[in-house]
Parts: structure tokens; C-alpha cells; sequence
């Protein structure tokens, strides 16, 4: 188990903190744990829970993004050959 004054929340994927938190919650209904072990790895798991919640969020911010982008009207303008190449400073002749 990691030490409890690293930062869950900079060396885990979400995959790799879920995978540990369910460790631990196997570990702790083993009912082999002393008291004091069962503390610390609930503490530990409070990160891992919040380490995963805030993955699960920046997804979601993410997807909705991607959705409103995809959702958006496109913006249609009319081509004008002129425009683009004086943007250049490029002649057309």
C-alpha cells in the first residue's frame, strides 16, 4: 500500500486507482486485519475514491465538450478565392 503522504492523485490512472481501492476492499472484508491496518487502508481508500471521482470528472467535462462541439451548427461562409490568397500576399496571376 502506498505511504499515506504521497499524492494518490498525480501517479494513478483511473484503472489503476479503482484496481487498488477494490484491493482494499477486499482486503479490509477479509476480517484478517488488525484495527489499526483497517484505518489506515480506509484512509488510503478515501483517496483512492476521491483520486477516481475526480478522473470520472474531468471525463465528463471532456465528453461534454466533445459533445457540444459536435452539436454546434457549422459555420458556413462563402469562398472567396480573392480574400484567401491576399490574406497569403499571394497574387493570383
Amino acid at each position: 500500500m502506498p505511504n499515506a503522504k504521497e499524492q494518490p492523485s498525480q501517479e494513478h490512472t483511473f484503472e489503476t486507482a479503482l484496481g487498488q481501492l477494490e484491493k482494499i476492499v477486499r482486503d479490509m472484508e477479509s476480517d484478517d486485519m488488525p484495527l489499526e491496518q483497517l484505518l489506515v487502508a480506509y484512509e488510503e481508500g478515501t483517496k483512492l475514491v476521491k483520486v477516481c471521482q475526480q478522473k470520472l470528472g474531468e471525463a465528463e467535462k471532456k465528453i461534454e465538450i466533445i459533445q457540444r462541439r459536435a452539436a454546434a451548427d457549422p459555420e458556413l461562409k462563402e469562398f472567396d478565392p480573392a480574400a484567401k490568397s491576399a490574406a497569403k500576399g499571394v497574387a493570383l496571376f
